[in-house]
């Protein structure tokens, strides 16, 4: 499992174990320090958090399979915010290269919540939090999948992280639109995995109307 989906299978049960129906900011940020951390101590630069102080249980394990819980919009925002710094490492990077550190980033210019909090705390600062995370370790680089021949007819069913490239988001905000409903998905028979028809895609599209420029 990447570290980013430990991240997002932490958060949900971190959401889980509050009663909430969905994961908020806080949640996704204490999985992101839960992902990189080792016995519920994540020593991110300068900082020590420890995650017990923060209401963490770091023994116990996500069972993503039981997961129900929706992402709220304030969530989609960050993810899609960590696509994009994930992606501005490189061309070469995929929605399934998001790593913790990605997450983490994203949360540099948030000044409310646990974030807000833990700046106060320890006097962090937008620019000394990216400068702690650039240090973390860098994941082992993943190759990018090999663009299909031109003659090569474009598939019907897509897996998430395909369908997450498609639209140019994260994998994860995707399958928050298929739990919401948002997305029509289907499971492969006898199998957790799950496909997307590239036809459906357009589920999650509207249009825009522009916005009149006389008062």
């Amino acid at each position: 499992m990447r570290d980013a989906e430990q991240a997002a299978a932490f958060a949900i049960t971190q959401a889980k174990n509050r009663g909430q129906a969905e994961i908020g900011p806080d949640e996704l940020l204490l999985g992101s320090l839960q992902a990189i951390s080792q016995f519920g101590i994540a020593q991110l630069g300068p900082w020590t958090f420890d995650l017990e102080d923060l209401g963490v249980d770091w023994r116990e394990y996500p069972d993503k399979a039981s997961a129900k819980v929706a992402y709220s919009h304030a969530v989609v925002r960050l993810m899609d915010l960590a696509y994009k710094i994930a992606r501005s490492e490189g061309p070469e990077l995929r929605s399934s290269s998001i790593r913790a550190d990605h997450l983490l980033a994203a949360f540099a210019g948030e000044e409310t919540g646990l974030m807000g909090e833990l700046k106060q705390r320890f006097g962090i600062t937008s620019s000394t939090w990216r400068a702690a995370i650039a240090h973390l370790a860098v994941a082992p680089h993943i190759p990018a999948p090999a663009t299909p021949p031109e003659n090569q007819a474009p598939r019907d069913f897509l897996t998430p992280e395909e369908a997450a490239e498609t639209l140019g988001i994260h994998v994860q905000t995707l399958r928050g639109y298929v739990r919401s409903g948002k997305l029509p998905a289907l499971r492969l028979a006898g199998e957790r995995a799950i496909r997307i028809r590239r036809a459906d895609l357009e589920a999650v599209l509207e249009p825009l109307v522009p916005t009149s420029l006389t008062p």
